[in-house]
């Protein structure tokens, strides 16, 4: 595999034990994640090069973000330091029909504090071939903003492979920018879109629906007005409560449509990452198979993603491919 590089907030997770509510508990586990960190440690784990662009707290938290990033393989030498404590979400895990619940602060965390000039992009990016960015980190600071175009426009100018999964959450756009008109310069960048049906409309204010028909319509349009773009993936989740969902995937590649068949995940041990692992395994097959099967291996990366406490797919290639061969049973290997 190529050299990939992700660029992104580093978030530290605090959680009850099991599927307790904070007024339930005084104890509490936690796990280190972020949209970007999550997709970096999932494809190390399917033995690529990543290195992770951050900023993060000079303290022990951030020593101890760092080390576990390390642990995994991920190259860190680009992270910069800030005084500032890093960014932490607390999480409720639901069970059945009641949901999950998370609550940010992040506001003034470390990677608030990020710009330009605190990443040497040139150095970053050498040896590289592939970047992967969300919607999450423009919408965070204007710093991110700005930082991230620096890093795309160096992108565009190498030839590297860019992915994009925009991410759009309204709530987290603050700083007076329109997010709309933000995320589509950036699009301009990008080579592969990770998204579905709701973030196609709101770059395009459209009103597609969910069927397979205007899916690719939505994805043509998409290639029109973003001639960058070559292919768009879409995960569909079937919720059937939140303990039991259904994934699957589709994609146009600008001459077909495919689409897999629904993976069932009847036990969801922790939704939280899903489609972070859904890019991370999109990005590992789009390097090593044609793209049906890259997104095939994709919804099974997603998939067992449900099976793991915290922010990050520990699967590796081989336990993949082998919800790929059918064997979904999940008897012991011995």
């Amino acid at each position: 595999m190529s050299q990939i590089v992700t660029f992104g907030e580093v978030l530290m997770r605090l959680s009850p034990l099991g599927n307790k509510k904070f007024m339930q508990s005084n104890r509490l586990e936690f796990y280190f994640g972020g949209t970007e960190v999550n997709v970096a440690i999932s494809i190390a784990n399917f033995g690529g090069k990543v290195k992770h662009i951050s900023c993060i707290s000079d303290d022990f938290v951030g020593d101890t973000a760092i080390s576990y990033l390390r642990k995994f393989g991920v190259k860190t030498a680009s992270i910069v330091r800030s005084s500032r404590p890093l960014g932490v979400y607390f999480l409720e895990v639901g069970a059945v029909m009641r949901p999950s619940s998370i609550s940010y602060n992040r506001s003034h965390s470390s990677f608030s504090e990020i710009k330009p000039s605190m990443v040497d992009w040139e150095t970053s990016l050498k040896q590289c071939a592939w970047f992967h960015w969300t919607g999450i980190t423009p919408a965070l600071c204007e710093g991110g903003y700005h930082t991230l175009k620096e890093g795309l426009v160096l992108a565009q100018q190498k030839g590297l492979e860019v992915s994009v999964d925009p991410t759009y959450r309204s709530g987290l756009w603050k700083y007076g920018t329109n997010p709309k008109e933000t995320l589509s310069d950036l699009i301009n960048y990008s080579t592969i879109f990770i998204g579905g049906i709701n973030e196609i409309n709101e770059l395009l204010d459209t009103n597609f629906s969910y069927s397979n028909e205007d899916f690719i319509e939505a994805s043509k349009q998409l290639i029109n007005k973003f001639p960058t773009i070559k292919k768009t993936f879409d995960k569909i989740r079937t919720p059937i409560n939140a303990s039991w969902h259904k994934i699957r995937s589709r994609m146009w590649n600008g001459k077909e449509f495919r689409e897999t068949e629904d993976l069932d995940i009847t036990h969801i041990v922790d939704r939280i990452g899903t489609g972070d692992a859904f890019a991370a395994g999109l990005i590992y097959g789009l390097q090593n198979f044609d793209d049906y099967k890259a997104m095939q291996f994709a919804a099974a990366a997603s998939a067992l993603k449900h099976t793991y406490e915290g922010d990050v797919n520990f699967s590796n290639v081989n336990e993949v491919m082998n919800i790929l061969e059918g064997n979904t049973s999940g008897r012991f290997n011995r």
